[in-house]
């Protein structure tokens, strides 16, 4: 059992602290053989006190321990030191002489820190600045093998360097290092690596630390951990890590009783939610407008639209005041029901009130309408929202352009995309996309040939679902050889082809007579690691059967059925067909009716592989 002794009062305001080990003093004096040698400096700033380690006592040193690991004794009295986040505070004493801040910034007054180290610690914050985060660890490594105390400001920011690479492991040895060093970690640094181990799905790490914080953890640090928690669908778990937090006197705020009101919503339904608000309600925590939007939307995802709509209405004699979110859940939800006459007056009401609507508000409005084909009202909507402040972007023209495309008026659809650039709207990636489909569809490959060429001018980067809709354009209208092309194209930007790309090349050939060029293809994704799917073997095999080579059509089937991919009804009739090209009329005949017997082949689809023959 360890023991803190007071001894002589060595200074006005101070007093000194030597700990010692009861066991290992039992029959030695007062710094005999057994005295524990692996004790802690702490350090008190309000009720300054000295405290003397036994660490030097060791029997053994490292070998290049170039100073002993010295009694330190800290004379800070009401020293204010800058915390982590910028703000100024005063360190306070922790129980048992631990602090409950142990920033230590270099600007401190230590009697004892002599420069060596300052300059040690200034070192470690200019690596650490730099983000040269190895370095620094390396770095950290030395100073402690050396006895210096590190500073925790540039360690808890090695750590969140470390967290935001997702390298946990190394970030936990920072934490190890500080905790050995003597150094004491505050709160922000164990928040830090609880935040890491979250990011990084470590969800059990942080549970651990939280267990063993030398701090008393803050509601961040809880409300950190329940965002995990109930994000991982572990409501159960979240619930009695809040009962833990209640425990400890630490008590929840606004934000974790919304996490857990959103989890509840989607776990047990919004009753069970208007419990727990209640009991938020109870212990004096004022819900906000972000945790009635959370309720609101649990309401909408109910199907209970117009008990949403009673709730928003009521929320101003709750205290809160409804915003432009709490208005697009709602508004959403009437466009998704088919209510648009409410969605209307709901828009009205929201300006009536003097709640601005967003870019958000708007775009849900156009997508509602380009979904129903009311493109005229959406085009409306889409020029009204600069008298309302709010600037079109690329999700507001992309449903119009969408709907043009949808109904094959593509001068339409390229007009609005020059309308889209000359008010500064930049199309993205999407939108390029929507128009390339479209182009390929009406088979104006070139047309689509002649964008996709100048996406790079445009700063908007191709991607493999662009590749692979002109890829498929080109190979459909007879263009392999350009389709090809492209492919060596998106090979040479570190594009990967997958499936849809070989397919449609695949398909292309086949169908220009080249079944030998595509068979060699077929051949190459074996090599590639990529798996043909059945379009790719029905594509080979109508090659195959239009070149009078049934029989190695055949071969494929078997091979198809071997790798596990199951054959469809194309796939019969392909060979059905072939083999009665090949002249044998009666034997695919009898094939065909023994399949359709077998409700392989529909008795629709064989009438019209029948008439054929």
């Amino acid at each position: 059992m360890d023991l803190i002794i007071p001894t002589n009062h060595v200074h006005e305001g101070f007093c000194s602290f030597e700990h010692f080990n009861r066991k290992s003093t039992r029959n030695t004096g007062s710094f005999g053989t057994g005295v524990r040698a692996n004790m802690k400096v702490y350090v008190g700033c309000k009720a300054p006190f000295l405290v003397q380690s036994a660490d030097s006592l060791e029997c053994k040193k490292p070998k290049g321990f170039r100073k002993q690991r010295r009694n330190r004794v800290f004379a800070v009295s009401k020293v204010e030191t800058l915390s982590f986040n910028g703000k100024l505070k005063h360190d306070e004493t922790h129980v048992n002489g631990h602090l409950n801040n142990g920033h230590i910034s270099s600007s401190t007054v230590n009697s004892s820190q002599n420069f060596e180290e300052l300059e040690s610690n200034n070192h470690l914050r200019r690596l650490v600045r730099n983000g040269e985060l190895e370095e620094g660890f390396k770095f950290l490594e030395s100073m402690v093998y050396h006895g210096d105390i590190p500073d925790i400001i540039p360690c808890t920011s090695l750590i969140r360097g470390f967290c935001k690479l997702g390298r946990t492991r190394k970030a936990t040895r920072v934490m190890e290092i500080i905790e050995d060093s003597g150094a004491v970690p505050d709160v922000i640094t164990y928040n830090v690596l609880i935040g890491g181990y979250c990011k990084s799905g470590e969800i059990d790490n942080a549970l651990q630390l939280l267990d063993r914080m030398s701090v008393a953890p803050d509601v961040v640090t809880y409300n950190t951990i329940l965002r995990t928690l109930c994000d991982s669908g572990k409501l159960n778990l979240a619930m009695k890590v809040l009962n833990k937090q209640l425990e400890k006197e630490c008590y929840p705020d606004v934000i974790t009783y919304t996490i857990l009101i959103e989890a509840t919503c989607k776990e047990s339904g919004v009753g069970q939610a208007m419990k727990l608000l209640d009991e938020m309600r109870s212990r004096g925590c004022k819900p906000d407008v972000v945790t009635y939007n959370v309720l609101v939307n649990g309401i909408c995802k109910e199907g209970r639209l117009d008990e949403a709509i009673k709730f928003l209405n009521e929320m101003p004699s709750y205290g809160c005041q409804p915003n432009v979110i709490t208005h697009n859940i709602i508004l959403r939800s009437m466009c998704s029901t088919g209510r648009w006459m409410d969605a209307e007056r709901l828009l009205a009401e929201m300006v009536r009130k003097g709640c601005s609507p967003s870019v958000v508000t708007f775009n849900i409005l156009i997508n509602f309408l380009c979904r129903k084909g009311l493109l005229g009202r959406a085009i409306d909507i889409l020029e009204k929202m600069p008298k309302h402040g709010c600037t079109p972007n690329s999700l507001s023209y992309n449903p119009v352009l969408h709907g043009f495309c949808k109904e094959k008026k593509m001068d339409r659809a390229i007009e609005y995309l020059e309308i889209m650039v000359l008010r500064g709207c930049y199309p993205d990636i999407v939108t390029y996309n929507t128009l390339l489909t479209a182009l390929c569809k009406d088979g104006k490959v070139d047309a689509a040939v002649e964008i996709l060429n100048q996406l790079g001018n445009k700063h908007c980067s191709p991607v493999l679902i662009t590749y692979n809709t002109v890829i498929d354009g080109l190979s459909k209208a007879g263009k392999t050889e350009q389709a090809m092309k492209l492919l060596d194209e998106m090979c040479g930007k570190g594009l990967k082809p997958d499936t849809i790309t070989y397919s449609s090349l695949v398909g292309g050939l086949s169908r220009e007579g080249k079944v030998d060029e595509a068979i060699k293809l077929f051949h190459d994704l074996e090599r590639l690691g990529i798996r043909p799917n059945v379009i790719t073997y029905n594509s080979i095999m109508l090659g195959l059967c239009k070149a009078r080579q049934t029989y190695r059509a055949i071969d494929f089937l078997a091979d198809m059925v071997m790798r596990g991919c199951k054959p469809t009804e194309a796939t019969y009739t392909i060979l059905i067909e072939g083999i009665a090209y090949e002249g044998l009329a009666k034997e695919a005949l009898e094939l065909l009716n023994q399949l359709c017997s077998e409700g392989v082949v529909k008795k629709s689809s064989a009438e019209q592989v029948a008439a054929k023959m």
